[in-house]
């Protein structure tokens, strides 16, 4: 069995404090890690997830917690339409550990397969979407998403080959360090990670208790660029800033934290790690 290390647990325990009696939305199941976590501490949980290969965890999870969980088989951005009030809501994006370790998902180069990448199972593929994408679009993808200096070239080789196994598309990239960029950008395109964390996002305002905590561990620039910019959003007084007043920011922020080395150490994945978090003022 593939063991599952929570990034930035602890971290998350702490900015929480004494949760007995929260209800907490979980964005991202995963594993069940921190929804576990929430749980053992005393809190009520209800949690996302697209990825229909986790339903046998969060079934393990719901006989040993009962009422006190809930599973919801769905895309995070979905939260939208819950009509309840959390405590906390806390989000892990990015890919999990379940979906790299897995070969025959398509979403690591480490083994040949098929190359799919859908998160969910369903919808359009990483091969199918290179199929109908143009050169540019899927250049677009590639600059956007992978930060990626010779997208033009890569995508060209790309739809020339229209390549359908995880070895296929590595081999079709000269240099062996735009091979990760190349495969990360698929898998964000494939699964819309980027939109998926905005239509969450929005949703959080009106589903957090005044005094409620949001907290969001992002893994790279894109997404944590998204959070940020959103935290600062909602962080900053409304009105027009020359103009003093005493009303409060929506919310107020958090400190950031980011993996140490023990954490890091201990697990590699955390190395790119960072927690930011918001509470709501009012």
């Amino acid at each position: 069995m593939i063991k599952h290390i929570p990034v930035l647990l602890n971290s998350v325990m702490r900015e929480l404090g004494d949760i007995r009696g929260y209800r907490i939305l979980d964005a991202t199941f995963g594993a069940g890690g921190y929804t576990r976590a929430f749980l053992e501490a005393g809190a009520s949980v209800v949690a996302f997830d697209r990825d229909p290969h986790v339903v046998a965890d969060a079934n393990e999870i719901a006989d040993e917690f009962g009422d006190r969980f809930r599973f919801i088989a769905a895309p995070f951005s979905k939260m939208s339409e819950l009509d309840e009030k959390f405590d906390a809501i806390v989000f892990d994006l990015g890919i999990s550990s379940m979906q790299i370790d897995v070969p025959e998902r398509g979403f690591s180069f480490r083994g040949d397969a098929p190359l799919d990448m859908r998160m969910s199972g369903v919808g359009v593929g990483a091969a199918d979407l290179i199929e109908q994408s143009t050169e540019s679009e899927l250049a677009k993808i590639l600059r956007e998403y992978g930060d990626l200096s010779r997208a033009g070239a890569i995508a060209r080789a790309i739809i020339k080959n229209k390549p359908k196994t995880t070895f296929e598309l590595k081999n079709l990239i000269y240099n062996p360090r735009d091979v990760a960029p190349v495969f990360q950008a698929l898998r964000i395109a494939v699964n819309d990670e980027m939109g998926e964390v905005r239509r969450a996002l929005e949703a959080v305002p009106k589903l957090l208790n005044v005094g409620g905590k949001c907290l969001v561990v992002t893994f790279h620039s894109l997404e944590d660029r998204i959070v940020k910019n959103t935290f600062r959003d909602w962080t900053t007084v409304p009105g027009n800033p020359l103009i003093p007043t005493t009303t409060p920011a929506p919310f107020q922020l958090l400190r950031a934290v980011v993996s140490d080395t023990a954490e890091i150490e201990a697990n590699p994945r955390a190395r790119s790690a960072h927690l930011r978090g918001v509470q709501k003022s009012y």
